[in-house]
């Protein structure tokens, strides 16, 4: 599912319950990460829940690509981990730089109705996806 499709469907649900479900239903549909990718290497740090996110880099036609899965132990951070896929993996590196996660956060209402951890926890994961984009175009 792409970000467009996300946005469109919160538009369309008028409640924050509905909101919270459909979140933790799009984590429901994340490719499972493979259990020997479950390791201190991949681990996020900076959330309260277990976050896992892995990073491959392949050659486009502007630079590299960034594909990325993602896991975690918690229903509705699984669903932040699936924003953030729909929103930054399989884009060249270079636009995942220029993309602002966080104004995407905020457009879905989502800062005004998670924790303060949650949402610390959706900064870090973001951090380290850029970090990953950064490394590729500086390897490229």
């Amino acid at each position: 599912m792409n970000i467009e499709q996300i946005i469109d469907d919160f538009d369309v649900l008028d409640n924050w319950d509905d909101r919270y479900r459909y979140v933790i239903e799009l984590g429901r549909k994340l490719a499972p990460l493979p259990d020997a990718d479950h390791n201190d290497k991949n681990k996020v740090l900076g959330c309260a829940s277990q976050v896992w996110l892995t990073s491959e880099i392949k050659p486009g036609p502007d630079g590299p690509v960034m594909e990325f899965l993602g896991d975690s132990d918690a229903h509705i951070v699984k669903g932040l981990i699936a924003i953030l896929l729909a929103l930054y993996s399989g884009q060249a590196a270079r636009k995942i730089l220029e993309t602002d996660a966080i104004e995407v956060f905020k457009k879905l209402g989502l800062g005004e109705h998670l924790t303060p951890q949650r949402s610390n926890g959706f900064r870090s994961m973001v951090e380290r996806m850029r970090a990953d984009a950064e490394a590729a175009l500086a390897a490229a």
